[in-house]
C-alpha cells in the first residue's frame, strides 16, 4: 500500500468491500475522537495527544481479506460481546469483513471506554 497522508486517502484506495467496512465504521470513530484521527505508521490512528500517535486509542488498518479494527488499551475494555481479540500487550481487535460486522452501539462503548482509559485521569 503506498504511503498516505489523510485517513481520506487511505479509505478512498481501499478495495470497495473494505472501503463499505470503513463508511460503516469512521462515523462511530469520529463521533467519539472528533478531529483525533491522523496516519501513523502507515495507517489511521485515532489519538488524544498533541501529535499523531501520543495517547493512541485506536487504529484502522487493512489487509487482503479485512480490516482490523483495534485499540491500544484494548484488553481493558469491557466486551460484553466477546468480539475483541487480545492482541500484543495491552492491546486488542477484531477483523472486520463485512459493513455487517458493524454494531454501532457495541463500537460506539467500545470507543467511549477506551477514550475514557486514555484521559489524564486514567492514563
Amino acid at each position: 500500500m503506498p504511503m498516505f497522508t489523510t485517513v481520506e486517502d487511505y479509505i478512498a484506495s481501499l478495495p470497495e468491500p473494505q472501503r463499505q467496512v470503513a463508511d460503516r465504521l469512521l462515523p462511530l470513530i469520529e463521533q467519539v475522537l472528533p478531529g483525533a484521527g491522523a496516519v501513523w505508521h502507515g495507517h489511521p490512528v485515532w489519538s488524544l495527544g498533541d501529535k499523531p500517535g501520543k495517547s493512541p486509542v485506536c487504529f484502522v488498518k487493512a489487509y487482503p481479506a479485512h480490516l482490523t479494527f483495534g485499540f491500544w488499551r484494548g484488553r481493558q475494555i469491557t466486551d460484553p460481546s466477546d468480539r475483541l481479540q487480545p492482541g500484543g500487550r495491552d492491546m486488542a481487535s477484531i477483523k472486520l469483513r463485512t459493513s455487517d460486522d458493524v454494531d454501532a452501539d457495541v463500537f460506539t462503548g467500545w470507543l467511549v471506554q477506551a477514550r475514557d482509559l486514555e484521559t489524564p485521569a486514567n492514563s
